[in-house]
């Protein structure tokens, strides 16, 4: 995804192995999807890495020096392209966990209100 017009995903790694049956999909993917893949998205750097004996991943770095590696292992093509387009798509941020329900920006000076209130 473009964040003020600057795409945030700059390298794709796609690692896979030549012998192993869980980079069967990720082979596949190689082949028919991945060169149009690279013709659609001429800002992004997309290297493919051969290791042997493990099991196949992509792993995306982002402008911010954050990374993110997600298993293919006994994907379908399909599969492989729709985590390779959400890697491209994402802004490489942490995900946060929300302390409360309720997220506003300017908070009550009051407090929330609540049902046990009692005058």
């Amino acid at each position: 995804m473009a964040l003020r017009g600057v795409w945030q995903l700059q390298k794709l790694i796609v690692s896979y192995s030549d012998w192993g049956g869980s980079s069967r999909g990720i082979r596949a993917f190689m082949e028919s999807n991945l060169p149009a893949f690279k013709e659609k998205n001429p800002q992004l750097e997309v290297i493919t890495e051969l290791i042997r004996g493990r099991h196949p991943h992509l792993k995306g770095f982002y402008k911010n020096k954050n990374e993110r590696v997600i298993c293919v292992k006994n994907m379908d093509p399909e599969e492989i392209l729709l985590h390779a387009t959400r890697l491209r798509d994402s802004l490489g941020r942490k995900v946060l966990k929300l302390k409360t329900r309720h997220v506003v920006k300017h908070p009550s000076v009051q407090g929330t209100w609540t049902t046990a209130v009692k005058f």
